[in-house]
Parts: structure tokens; C-alpha cells; sequence
């Protein structure tokens, strides 16, 4: 069972990521580069969190094409690490569908607050690097 972090640790740095293969750094980088476009900052009035892909999602065409590109980095990975097919074309989706839906004006900014296509693809991942890679399981307390 793995526990997302709360908020980015300070002197949060790329330097920080690890570089490695291994499932174990693969696992880290996935979580922080999740986190940098799902979580980076609160809203205040409404208090929800939101990062990078929401960021980019307000400038037109451009911004969307950026946020879908490091949403495909997670699919890349997850390739890497030997996932399914079937789990990379639902991945996949995700991300083409979050990139769609935010070419129409204020829904795919609504879109980006609600549906957060990083967060469920990080999620199966995890689920994937549990069941073959037990000893990157990670708590957070």
C-alpha cells in the first residue's frame, strides 16, 4: 500500500529525482512527476489542489498539447516497466481524452479539476509495481 505524498518536500529539486531503472526509482519519479502535475498548490476557496496539467490547461492548443506530452511520459514508463497492452491503450485513453476534452473553453479547465487523468494512471501503475515489484512498496506517514 503506498500513501501519495501530502505536498512536495522542501528543497523539492529535479536533482533530487532518482535516475535510475529500477523499479524502485521508476516508482519515485512517477509519484513526484504525478504530484508536479496534479498537486502542486490549493485553490482557495474551493480547496483543491492542483498542479502543472491545470496551469498549462489555460493556455489554448499549446498548453493542452504540453500537459497531454507529460502525461504520455507516465505511459512511457508504465510501458517500460512491462505493463499489459490492454492497461497502456486505458492509459493511453486517459490522457488522449484529458487532452480533447481540454481543447473546449472552461470545460477542460473544469476537466483538469475534476477528472486528473496523472493521478489514475499513477494509481494503476502502483497497483502494477505492487503486485511485481513488492519491495518498492512504499508508506508515508
Amino acid at each position: 500500500m503506498s500513501v501519495r505524498p501530502s505536498a512536495i518536500p522542501s528543497g523539492f529539486a529535479a536533482a533530487n529525482l532518482p535516475l535510475g531503472r529500477d523499479p524502485a526509482s521508476v516508482r519515485r519519479r512517477l509519484v513526484a512527476m504525478e504530484q508536479m502535475l496534479e498537486g502542486l498548490f490549493v485553490i482557495p476557496g474551493i480547496n483543491r489542489r492542483v498542479g502543472l496539467d491545470f496551469v498549462l490547461g489555460l493556455v489554448p492548443v499549446a498548453g493542452d498539447a504540453i500537459a497531454a506530452a507529460l502525461g504520455g511520459w507516465l505511459v512511457w514508463e508504465a510501458r517500460n516497466l512491462g505493463m499489459s497492452k490492454l492497461a497502456l491503450m486505458r492509459m493511453t485513453g486517459r490522457v488522449g481524452f484529458d487532452a480533447l476534452i481540454g481543447l473546449v473553453p472552461f470545460v477542460g479547465d473544469a476537466a483538469d479539476l475534476y477528472y486528473r487523468s496523472n493521478t489514475r494512471n499513477l494509481k494503476q501503475i502502483l497497483r502494477h509495481l505492487d503486485k511485481h515489484h513488492p519491495a518498492t512498496v512504499t508508506v508515508d506517514r
